[in-house]
């Protein structure tokens, strides 16, 4: 296996951080580990927060009891004699605090930088995964490729396990990982200037949170920070260039790989496919002559082409980390996705039922909607501000029918009329608790055997839900529910 990256500068922490005033903003998955572990550090820590519900009120009880004030209902104002800022990822940079503290001079950190910085001597490498659409997947696929080599791993970070947890040493002062499976966020990676990986991955890049980037060059920028001071390789998407280009603009170490995934047959220093194989040509002897069999593409699950590629994104993490070909097939076979990520529902009088509510955006939908062929399509919420016409445009020929709900169906109804005007439209005006069920009712009702109604609706779903996880629950019941009614 590879060896461990240096560690950052370590030597005297508690010494280093002992009195240092840190203010923290926000509450949540990644402020509250951030606030406990500076306390326990012997900062001075001030956690500030925009809201002040009862949960707030909760959790600040809580710190308060370990020796952190927290102060809530203002997340604008920098308390006095703060020397660093740790933010959570969901705070925008234009934020008063932060402003504040860039005319002080303070600087400001996320919470992956500070994880980076409170690593012990002997931490454990990064393998990071970043992209607009399939970073929790690969990275959980990656993490099973490593416990099946036999590695202490866990999928850590954006994926909602605190990558502050995952840093410190157990109570022996131990490390508990000999490796990690890193998804970041682009809101993560900006605030992240010091962060090294071992090797990183980013997957794919499409318009995505522009509100909070400001533009998509900003957001791109972010995404490619991933590649910053790579060790051993830098794995990109043959398919989408931009990709590439952040790896020809990454200031790398010396010796550092540029390493491809395709659908399609690989190239040397690429993995590919090849006779419905995953195959490496990068981490062979003889690159131009050789591959090595990784898995089969039926050990994918689901074997749709953009979860393929997440495989091969993964697998070349893995071997990147030098993982062997067998824990490659062995990780892959023992990976079950998430729920709502194209999650096989029922089938109904010979109808697939399939739930991609996790697809939120075009970019996501698009690739969903390429995996079947006829689909009824269930889409529609909040938008984003999104344009719908490429996605309809190029998806066109593989729908039967369209069942539109929530507030920005018109948006999806209008690209539809341009450039898919024979398919037929429902559009729902429903947005109570039956809306759902009505849906698919409709879907069912447009379907013929051998086609998928396919829920992937390209938009947010707080018009209706509380999040997508909701939405996805919602038509896995309805579904049960029109099959109990078959039965």
């Amino acid at each position: 296996m590879s060896g461990r990256q240096p560690a950052g500068p370590q030597t005297g922490l508690r010494e280093r951080w002992h009195g240092k005033r840190v203010t923290v903003a926000g509450l949540g998955v990644s402020g509250i580990p951030a606030a406990r572990a500076l306390r326990d550090l012997g900062a001075v820590v001030t956690v500030v927060n925009d809201g002040d519900d009862e949960r707030a009120r909760t959790q600040a009880a809580e710190l308060a009891d370990a020796g952190v004030t927290v102060r809530l209902g203002d997340g604008a104002t920098l308390p006095e004699g703060t020397e660093l800022v740790v933010t959570t990822p969901g705070w925008q940079p234009d934020k008063p605090l932060f402003l504040a503290a860039a005319e002080a001079g303070v600087p400001i950190w996320g919470d992956v930088e500070l994880a980076w910085q409170l690593r012990g001597p002997d931490a454990a490498p990064w393998l990071a995964v970043t992209g607009t659409n399939g970073k929790t997947t690969t990275v959980r696929m990656l993490a099973a490729i490593l416990r099946a080599a036999g590695l202490r791993t866990e999928a850590v970070g954006n994926i909602g396990v605190s990558l502050l947890d995952a840093v410190l040493p157990d109570e022996n002062g131990e490390e508990k990982y000999d490796v990690l499976a890193v998804e970041l966020s682009s809101y993560q990676l900006h605030w992240a200037p010091s962060l090294r990986a071992h090797s990183a991955a980013v997957l794919n890049i499409a318009p995505d949170h522009l509100d909070w980037h400001g533009s998509m060059e900003a957001y791109t920028a972010d995404k490619g920070r991933i590649y910053e001071g790579n060790t051993v390789a830098c794995v990109y998407n043959v398919a989408d260039k931009v990709t590439e280009d952040l790896v020809r603009q990454a200031d790398v170490e010396e010796g550092c790989r540029a390493i491809g995934f395709t659908l399609g047959t690989p190239g040397p220093s690429q993995l590919g496919v090849v006779e419905g194989l995953l195959v490496d040509r990068a981490f062979v002897e003889n690159r131009s002559a050789q591959a090595q069999e990784l898995a089969e593409i039926s050990d994918v699950d689901p074997p749709a082409p953009h979860n393929i590629a997440n495989a091969l994104a993964a697998a070349a993490l893995a071997r990147a980390y030098g993982v062997a070909p067998a824990a490659v097939r062995d990780g892959l076979r023992a990976f079950r996705p998430d729920p709502h990520r194209i999650e096989h529902i029922a089938d109904i009088a010979g109808v697939s039922y399939v739930d991609d509510s996790k697809a939120t955006n075009t970019h996501a939908t698009e690739a969903s909607l390429a995996a079947y062929d006829p689909i009824v399509w269930i889409a529609g919420g909040l938008a984003k501000g999104a344009s719908f016409d490429e996605l309809v445009e190029r998806s066109a020929k593989r729908l039967r029918g369209v069942v539109l709900i929530g507030r920005d169906r018109a948006l999806i109804a209008e690209a539809l009329a341009r450039h898919a005007p024979e398919v037929p439209v429902v559009d729902l005006e429903q947005t109570d608790t039956g809306a759902m069920s009505a849906a698919v009712r409709a879907a069912a009702r447009l379907a013929e055997t051998g086609d998928t109604v396919l829920l992937a609706p390209a938009c947010a779903s707080m018009d209706m839900f509380v999040n997508y996880n909701k939405r996805g629950e919602a038509f896995a019941e309805a579904v049960r529910a029109l099959a109990a009614e078959h039965a």
